[in-house]
């Protein structure tokens, strides 16, 4: 057993608008995220399932060619290797669940979210 605060995980500033706090378990990643509001993740793919839980703000997500707003208190499931990106349209935090474990964000393999501010 582990017993986590997210007071105690470093933040991660990833870009200008984009800082993440990730706990990784044996079966799974968590992750606290914030995108401050015009932050973009640029459309991506992941063989882990994802699902994201936006305790405040909003997002629009563009989801293998479709978009989908989220709003504060909603939660959305993403299937494995579909493509997807993020734009949030207002200051946003977000806590994603992905299953397995992000083994590209313990690599250091996501060049993707590290760019210049969108």
């Amino acid at each position: 057993m582990k017993l986590y605060s997210w007071e105690g995980i470093e933040k991660e500033q990833l870009n200008p608008l984009f800082r993440r706090q990730v706990i990784h378990g044996q079966k799974m990643t968590v992750a606290r995220i914030q995108l401050s509001k015009g932050a973009v993740v640029p459309e991506h793919r992941h063989m882990n399932e994802q699902i994201t839980l936006l305790e405040r703000g909003r997002l629009r997500f563009r989801i293998d060619g479709r978009e989908v707003m989220l709003e504060a208190g909603q939660m959305l499931a993403l299937e494995p290797d579909v493509p997807h990106g993020v734009e949030a349209l207002e200051d946003s935090a977000a806590i994603d669940l992905f299953s397995p474990p992000r083994e590209d964000w313990q690599r250091g393999d996501d060049a993707y979210l590290r760019g210049p501010a969108r």
